[in-house]
């Protein structure tokens, strides 16, 4: 396997294989899959999805994922490492702009199998970025470092922009509305604008009267708005523990909570253990959307 690293705002793995071993990386952020050539089946939690050349993926961060290998393969792994939201100064960009693309991809992401693209022009698009990384670092290493998170930052566009156009969204059941797809759009991308999540303010973006906002929330998505709003919330609040250097009172004023105390006591009433417990654990709770029992 082929490890080509360009200080640390990513890790990029090239290799082919004809069986599947499980890496011992772990993925605190996430990881985009690129499949070259080859076939088989992808795996996530006991549940499956065929894979063929050019075939994207983005692994979630669960160990249960894996490839069923049919016809040898090469794969290109691409990872988003959290060093690179952590105060790399060499990197002039605007942080925390590119966090908040990558922790929306994160935290919308359903966390099944299957090709994440929907767009054949956006797949050429991916492909080609993903081989100009591979031929930057190769060739030119420290001194491409610019440029590939310029590449990287594409890459995220495209992602959003095909997240935004699917059902991604965690719902216990499936629905053919389309206006509850673009509510649930809508409250993700304004999750930390509290005036925009009012009752009051989507019933007028959705032409809707505000006593039936909430019961058609509920109807539709199986939990009360308020209980929806928190958790998304939460989930990126995770993120951020985890995979920043947000200090507590940074990520209660981002996120709308009164004061820290108010985020501490929201996170332990619904994660179920303090912040303290959970940033020492290590490992994602509310944004894990189901566990494996082997």
């Amino acid at each position: 396997m082929e490890v080509l690293e360009a200080y640390k705002p990513f890790e990029i793995q090239e290799v082919k294989l004809s069986g599947w071993k499980q890496r011992p990386v772990k993925n605190n952020f996430f990881e985009l899959v690129l499949i070259k050539s080859g076939s088989g089946i992808q795996c996530i939690n006991y549940n499956e999805s065929t894979y063929k050349n050019g075939s994207v993926f983005l692994l979630p961060p669960l160990k249960c994922h894996s490839f069923k290998i049919k016809d040898e393969t090469q794969f290109v792994f691409l990872k988003f490492t959290d060093s690179f939201f952590k105060g790399v100064d060499k990197i002039h960009i605007d942080r925390n702009e590119w966090f908040k693309e990558a922790s929306y991809i994160l935290s919308n992401y359903n966390q099944l199998p299957g090709d994440i693209l929907k767009s054949e022009t956006d797949r050429l698009h991916i492909v080609n970025l993903f081989e100009m990384i591979l031929l930057e670092t190769r060739n030119y290493g420290q001194e491409s470092v610019n440029l590939i998170t310029s590449l990287m930052t594409s890459i995220l566009e495209i992602l959003i922009r095909n997240i935004k156009k699917s059902n991604y969204f965690e719902m216990e059941a499936k629905v053919s509305e389309e206006k509850i797809t673009k509510m649930l759009t809508y409250i993700n991308e304004n999750i930390a604008k509290t005036n925009l999540l009012k009752v009051e303010n989507l019933a007028v973006v959705f032409m809707m009267s505000p006593t039936y906002v909430s019961e058609y929330f509920k109807k539709q998505v199986h939990m009360p708005l308020r209980e929806y709003i928190i958790k998304a919330k939460l989930k990126l609040v995770e993120i951020r523990l985890l995979n920043s250097d947000f200090t507590l009172t940074q990520i209660a004023d981002e996120l709308g909570f009164t004061d820290v105390s108010h985020l501490s006591k929201t996170f332990k009433r619904y994660v179920g253990i303090s912040i303290k417990e959970f940033k020492s654990n290590g490992n994602y709770m509310m944004l894990t959307r189901s566990t494996c029992t082997n």
